[in-house]
């Protein structure tokens, strides 16, 4: 499956000749048809090139007009380089330098020395020498995976739309019509599944700011006005991470109507979370991606019994080494900038294992860890099954080389109390193995992408926390504890 750039525009052109003018994009108040869609990319496309703009900064809110340059960016086969709104002024400064950003769409580019030009919107600023991209680099995706520093992932169109098109065959029997955006379009797996996708279908998407979504800056969540927007908008589908699912179903534990398709990625979903969203009747499916690899790799699919995070895509080719790592070939990126390009495959770092056609992951390479009786912990899964509490919001284990595992716990509000806390995870002990469970605890403050503690799609940055918890963390005496949990 290779779809050619310019694909999703000859879908676009077609869906804009029908005589029904199906709506294309709505935030809410405003809608565009197919054909209004067709003509504001164009004006877009003209004022990019105007402007001469070749390397171009998408710092706006989700809404028709991070869609519409989106688009005409794809169109033209400039660089789009999207600004998560949570990237903190040293890393924004960061990816202006470090990708040649020539041109800022969006507010707050005078501060990185962009300057105003004929064009109202957009901003620009000289470049000399921009450093060298990979030939054919359409999107510079920053990933700031473990680290605080983000890494570039050069992309280019016919990877994304690859990722699309595998997307389209496995939902387009839903018949979806409508796709509620609820995460940043600035995610990659948003951006894809959000945006191209509704559009490769010749559905809608709903792009509303993440405000009226009930997000709160880069960390808070109001799931009652989410399910407020899920109310209002009636879409068929939608993408979430973990934790938006647990708090949605935490407010709502039976689906809402009009679901028929949710997708849940970025990070690992709970087993128990799983069990509680589909005894609701929430359509959940469990998928399995990375931005090197231009975001979906594997999904399950409807009429699939649930299992792991499901078979690869159509465009994607799977394999598993000797020590359990993942290498996937098919739409990868074309290497991170100012690194050598890619050979075509990509080594994920994660472990996992085959169940029939379907893969089971198994964690990160360095962050399972061995405790001192010999035993190997995924941490991941016991930090998914403690988030399950109502009273936990976040949590960190650790246990490399000690004889009993810690956890640095985020309650869920400054009313819950140790006892709470402490009966919440002596719940989550019961279903454990001895190994796996916790017997030491810390309270924390919430782990954010603000505080480098956080990615974008919610996997904690271990290194960051054990640099600010390390202290209690990898005591080897018995140390200071607010909860003890035998």
């Amino acid at each position: 499956m290779h779809a050619q750039p310019n694909a999703l525009l000859a879908r676009i052109e077609r869906y804009a000749m029908r005589a029904d003018q199906q709506v294309a994009l709505t935030d809410g108040s405003h809608s565009l048809t197919y054909a209004e869609l067709l003509a504001h990319i164009t004006q877009r496309r003209q004022r990019l090139s105007k402007a001469g703009a070749q390397r171009v900064a998408l710092a706006l809110d989700n809404g028709l007009e991070w869609a519409l340059w989106d688009l005409a960016l794809m169109m033209e086969a400039r660089v789009a380089v999207p600004i998560p709104d949570f990237f903190s002024d040293q890393q924004r400064r960061h990816i202006v330098q470090q990708a040649g950003i020539d041109s800022w769409i969006g507010h707050g580019g005078e501060a990185y020395g962009f300057h105003p030009i004929h064009d109202a919107v957009i901003t620009q600023r000289i470049v000399e020498q921009p450093p060298a991209l990979h030939t054919g680099t359409t999107r510079i995706t920053f990933t700031s995976g473990t680290s605080g520093t983000p890494k570039g992932v050069c992309l280019d169109n016919t990877a994304l739309l690859a990722v699309t098109e595998s997307l389209a065959s496995i939902v387009e029997p839903l018949g979806i019509c409508r796709h509620l955006a609820m995460l940043p379009l600035s995610t990659l797996l948003e951006n894809i599944g959000g945006l191209y996708l509704p559009l490769w279908l010749g559905a809608c998407s709903v792009l509303p700011s993440l405000l009226t979504l009930g997000w709160q800056g880069a960390s808070g969540f109001n799931a009652t006005r989410a399910l407020d927007a899920i109310a209002r908008h009636q879409p068929h589908s939608m993408i979430l991470v973990p934790q938006l699912l647990q708090a949605l179903v935490n407010h709502a534990p039976t689906a809402p109507s009009s679901l028929r398709f949710v997708a849940v990625g970025g990070a690992p979903v709970a087993r128990t979370l799983l069990a509680h969203a589909q005894h609701g009747r929430w359509p959940i499916y469990e998928g399995y991606g990375l931005s090197e690899c231009s975001s979906v790799v594997c999904l399950n699919r409807p009429g699939d019994a649930h299992c792991g995070v499901g078979r690869p895509l159509p465009h994607a080719h799977v394999q598993i080494d000797q020590a359990g790592q993942l290498h996937v070939g098919g739409a990868v990126m074309l290497g991170y900038l100012g690194e050598p390009r890619c050979n075509g495959w990509h080594s994920t770092g994660d472990i996992g294992q085959w169940d029939g056609e379907a893969i089971h992951l198994l964690g990160r390479q360095r962050e399972v860890f061995i405790t001192a009786y010999g035993r190997n912990v995924n941490p991941q899964w016991v930090e998914g099954e403690l988030c399950t509490q109502p009273v936990i919001s976040q949590a960190m284990v650790y246990g490399e080389a000690l004889p009993t595992n810690r956890a640095l716990i985020v309650p869920a509000s400054a009313l819950v109390t140790d006892t709470q806390i402490d009966a919440a995870i002596s719940a989550v002990n019961q279903t454990l193995p001895d190994y796996a469970r916790v017997h030491e605890w810390q309270r924390a403050t919430p782990f954010t992408p603000l505080n480098q503690q956080l990615t974008a799609n919610g996997r904690l940055r271990r290194d960051t926390l054990l640099t600010a918890y390390g202290s209690w963390l990898q005591r080897t005496t018995n140390p200071r504890q607010e909860g003890v949990t035998p």
